[in-house]
């Protein structure tokens, strides 16, 4: 008995102190049933409410349908097959207009967009494909009402057009925000009628910057995971501050949806095409007349160079900007106008960018030395932006030449003048196969250094350790382009 009052009062105790420990100790934080301090979720980290955000842009979000008369189609002899119960209806046609000759019809396509009021005189920012080759722009905005809209300017190299409504509403049109401020992994917004579901809101965070996705010579796309789906084309991508940062553009996906990777156009390269689209309805870009590739490491190993960067000269246009300004074929471009260039990507946005007639400080690497050029830039024509594909190359290598007669000269389409050995054959799983290398190529140089047949071709190939990358320049049609071929080791 008395053992069981003894244990009785121990588990009173321990019952006493539990209590104690969880109160008046846990209170002055020598105990936490969240753990230590340091590990209790810290005050603000919370997600961001995007209820005030969407309602205060909404209005400024409208929905953009288009129709394109597409012409007209041919009718069938009997639009149901074989076993259409009307096909004796349709047999007299067929036996006049005659078989597959049916009269066509017209038809129209019609396609949704989005896009967003940018001034109250309703103009509207939106993808240039969402009214491309449109005969009819109609534009719903939040409150139901729709209006016919006008295109004031297009741009299709980074797929931006410019609308206006015929009459502007009531509404605030959205703030313009800094995409160059994006931090990657803030919070983000997007607005749109995917499917035609209107003024539908996801939100994401920036997945990141920078983005070259093939579109042209000027990506520079912002990645997002917040959901774009077809019809978000031409909506706004939103910070928390609700400004706009960028106008989404693409998605990446296998089966047409959403996967979460969607692609914006930075709202401050937009910013830059305005005045232009307004006024004149197309951009004014800047031009500096050269063929340009990446520096892959091997070329930079062949070039000498400390790390592979910069923007590789393959061809240098005739009476262009570049050629006046002393800019030579194998030089690197590192900086222009006093912006680094760290890709080969950067160059065309950098120069598109520049006011036509300024005189800019490009500085080039030739060979070990550093040069500084003044370039003026002049004004880009349509279909003069190329970059040279960067291409991968080999050596000894499973690769056949051949003089360049002036009859093979010919029916390459190249100048008579032209010097150099012509690619006949490549050995398929060679290095020179690996390495892109094409039947027709004609090699131009090989380590910066020219050549005028087939002897001095391999006699430059030998001088070259094994193991080490030979530096290629290579007439293609009508482009040059640098190749970096690395001979196998014994």
């Amino acid at each position: 008995m008395r053992r069981r009052q003894w244990a009785a009062t121990a588990a009173c105790a321990r019952l006493l102190v539990a209590g104690w420990l969880l109160s008046d100790a846990g209170a002055a934080g020598a105990i936490s049933l969240f753990g230590t301090e340091e590990e209790k979720p810290a005050a603000g980290l919370m997600l961001p409410d995007f209820v005030d955000l969407a309602r205060r842009s909404f209005p400024a979000v409208v929905n953009v349908s288009t129709t394109t008369n597409g012409g007209a189609v041919r009718g069938g002899p009997a639009p149901g097959g074989p076993d259409d119960p009307f096909g004796e209806f349709w047999e007299p046609f067929e036996r006049f207009f005659g078989p597959g000759q049916m009269p066509r019809r017209p038809f129209k396509q019609k396609s949704l967009g989005s896009g967003f009021l940018i001034d109250k005189r309703g103009s509207i920012l939106t993808n240039d494909h969402v009214i491309e080759d449109a005969d009819e722009i109609v534009v719903k905005l939040a409150d139901g009402t729709e209006h016919r809209a006008k295109v004031l300017g297009r741009d299709k190299k980074t797929d931006i057009a410019l609308i206006r409504i015929d009459q502007a509403p009531p509404v605030s049109p959205v703030v313009l925000g800094d995409s160059d401020r994006l931090e990657v992994g803030e919070w983000v917004m997007a607005i749109g009628n995917p499917f035609g579901l209107e003024n539908t809101v996801t939100a994401g965070i920036v997945s990141a910057k920078g983005r070259h996705i093939g579109a042209g010579p000027y990506d520079n796309f912002i990645q997002t995971d917040a959901s774009i789906n077809p019809g978000n084309s031409g909506g706004p991508l939103i910070n928390l501050r609700g400004e706009v940062v960028g106008i989404n553009s693409a998605i990446y996906s296998r089966s047409g949806g959403n996967i979460g990777i969607g692609f914006a156009s930075p709202i401050n390269i937009v910013k830059d095409l305005l005045p232009d689209l307004e006024s004149k309805g197309r951009v004014t870009r800047g031009w500096l007349g050269v063929l340009i590739q990446k520096v892959t490491p091997e070329i930079a190993e062949s070039l000498g160079l400390r790390e592979a960067a910069g923007a590789l000269v393959a061809d240098v246009m005739k009476d262009g900007p570049a050629k006046q300004g002393g800019i030579q074929v194998g030089d690197v471009i590192v900086e222009f106008d006093g912006a680094g260039v760290k890709d080969s990507t950067d160059l065309p946005l950098l120069v598109a960018r520049t006011p036509v007639g300024k005189v800019v400080k490009v500085k080039v690497l030739r060979g070990k030395t550093e040069k500084i050029l003044d370039v003026k830039v002049q004004e880009l024509k349509e279909g003069e932006v190329r970059l040279a594909g960067a291409e991968k190359e080999s050596d000894d290598v499973g690769l056949t030449v051949q003089n360049l007669t002036p009859q093979i000269a010919e029916s390459l389409g190249l100048d008579a003048a032209t010097r150099g050995v012509v690619v006949s054959a490549v050995t398929p799983g060679s290095a020179a196969d690996e390495a892109q290398v094409r039947r027709g190529d004609v090699m131009l140089e090989v380590n910066r250094k020219p050549i005028k047949d087939p002897a001095a071709f391999r006699s430059a190939l030998r001088a070259t350790e094994k193991g080490k990358s030979v530096l290629l320049l290579v007439k293609r049609g009508d482009s040059t382009i640098f190749l970096a071929l690395k001979r196998e080791k014994p």
